[in-house]
């Protein structure tokens, strides 16, 4: 059975809206005024950069998880001494939220019996399995892998060569990656050397010049995606 390393936030489930619903539900939590929609996309461009810099191993998990607040509560003048504490209460909040992208929730159920579907995360534990969950795509995936347990982030070779063995099988044809991410997805793909489908629905440029084998810009085109990849 061919297998499929699905990736999640961005991918199967719209994340960008659970970071907004989080991120005003922890500002409700902490009795603060209602953020702004610049705030938010300030603190998402805040977010994705300390997670680049995780994805290179410049920073630490702790540093991203921390370090993201204490920097947006900065820029905004909020006092940071609750960074610990409104963190945690994020946390829960993102693994509440579980919207998925069109055709997701579609195409996973679809593909049952088909191929061996598996999750591969990058988002912390408790998030994650509140999602996993809650969308009941622990039901459908074989098993979920989530980088704060394995202790490696994608695209980090030592993130996929935990997968390749928890699976039991080195056989690398048999492998593709799905995911919304150049730099974690992608690149980890083709460090691994297995076959990549970029779900890049906002036309993204390539910018890291990967020999990505298939770009689709809807999750409806996965099945297709995958004969050709397989064929």
């Amino acid at each position: 059975m061919k297998k499929i390393l699905w990736d999640i936030d961005g991918t199967l489930l719209n994340f960008d809206l659970a970071e907004t619903i989080a991120i005003n539900n922890c500002f409700d939590i902490f009795d603060l005024e209602k953020p702004t929609e610049e705030m938010i996309r300030a603190y998402k461009k805040i977010n994705t950069n300390y997670w680049e810099r995780l994805e290179r191993n410049e920073v630490t998990r702790d540093e991203v998880l921390l370090g993201r607040f204490r920097d947006f509560f900065d820029l905004y003048g909020i006092d940071s001494k609750n960074v610990e504490h409104f963190n945690y209460n994020y946390q829960m909040e993102l693994g509440k939220t579980y919207v998925f992208n069109p055709y997701g929730k579609e195409i996973v159920n679809h593909l049952v019996g088909k191929y061996d579907q598996y999750a591969v995360t990058n988002g912390s534990l408790t998030a994650q399995r509140g999602k996993l969950e809650g969308s009941e795509l622990n039901k459908i995936f074989k098993q979920s892998f989530i980088s704060e347990l394995i202790g490696f982030e994608k695209p980090d070779i030592k993130f996929f060569d935990f997968v390749f063995k928890k699976i039991g099988s080195y056989k690398l044809d048999d492998y593709v990656i799905i995911g919304d991410s150049l730099t974690s997805d992608m690149l980890g793909g083709v460090k691994a050397k297995i076959k990549t489908i970029w779900y890049n629905p906002r036309a993204k440029e390539n910018h890291l010049n990967l020999p990505i084998d298939i770009e689709i810009s809807s999750l409806d085109e996965v099945e297709n995606a995958l004969v050709k990849i397989f064929e």
